[in-house]
């Protein structure tokens, strides 16, 4: 039985026993190093990304951890290997995404979508390339959501 759940947002693979963490397990009287190091596990593929993380906590003292998944911005801008999006979204470019790297950041998402198909889900996804201010496949979002509506991306979604 849950006793307690804690949410948090950390940096993946850098959770340390300091805040937001120790502040929030120490009162409970469970091992907050044994927490730390899980949470690094499970999110050292995402370093350098904030990562939401929640820790359910049993009676017993046992724990158990889930990874949620980074914000969409997070992905394009780790794809593109960028830190910051461009300001003016309509006058300036921030990067160009292919369509495997745009289909990629759908799947790591893809959990937390609305959509009901991988179709619907890029669309969505390239939305959020719009507001960075990412072009994909060297064309406008714009350009690339009728190419995508048309079918000519078809036969690469799985």
């Amino acid at each position: 039985m849950i006793m307690q759940t804690i949410k948090v947002l950390i940096d993946a693979g850098k959770a340390s026993a300091g805040p937001p963490l120790g502040p929030a397990l120490g009162p409970m009287g469970i091992n907050t190093m044994a927490v730390v190091e899980e949470i690094n596990k499970k999110t050292k593929d995402l370093e350098g990304m904030k990562i939401p993380v929640i820790i359910n906590i049993d009676s017993d003292k046992s724990f158990t951890i889930e990874v949620g998944s980074p914000q969409t911005s997070a992905l394009i801008k780790k794809e593109l290997g960028i830190k910051k999006a461009v300001g003016k979204v309509n006058e300036e470019v921030s990067g160009n995404l292919s369509f495997d790297q745009l289909k990629k950041i759908t799947k790591a998402k893809y959990p937390q979508l609305v959509a009901r198909t991988m179709k619907s889900a890029l669309l969505e996804m390239a939305g959020s390339c719009r507001s960075a201010g990412v072009n994909i496949e060297n064309v406008t979002v714009k350009e690339f959501t009728a190419k995508l509506k048309s079918g000519e991306f078809d036969s690469k979604i799985e």
